[in-house]
């Protein structure tokens, strides 16, 4: 099955930190409620200002369609934290210092 990286841009950041305080248990529970699919999950940090900026997933599904309806189903994608979502099939070819192809 291939593996999507959802890159996840949030709004300004004055904004969002509201959103995430208040539905940051929602948004967890809806991650560990999709765990089969949602493989590993995390927000991103501007380095210049330490500020959150967005997230990354990477989401074992069919499509990119597949992936594209978890991010509407998230908690905090209606109440408008995400500015952009961009989906890209990743292909794994390094891990644990090993090759994945020849």
């Amino acid at each position: 099955m291939p593996i999507f990286t959802v890159l996840l841009e949030d709004i300004d950041p004055e904004t969002a930190t509201d959103i995430r305080r208040l539905h940051m248990p929602a948004h967890l529970a809806f991650l560990e409620s999709r765990a089969s699919s949602i493989r590993a999950a995390g927000p991103m940090h501007d380095p210049a200002t330490d500020r959150p900026a967005g997230g990354m997933w990477l989401v074992e599904t069919d499509t990119a369609e597949a992936a594209m309806a978890l991010v509407h189903a998230d908690p905090f994608f209606p109440e408008g934290l995400r500015r952009s979502v961009r989906i890209l099939e990743w292909r794994q070819v390094f891990a644990d210092g090993s090759r994945k192809i020849r």
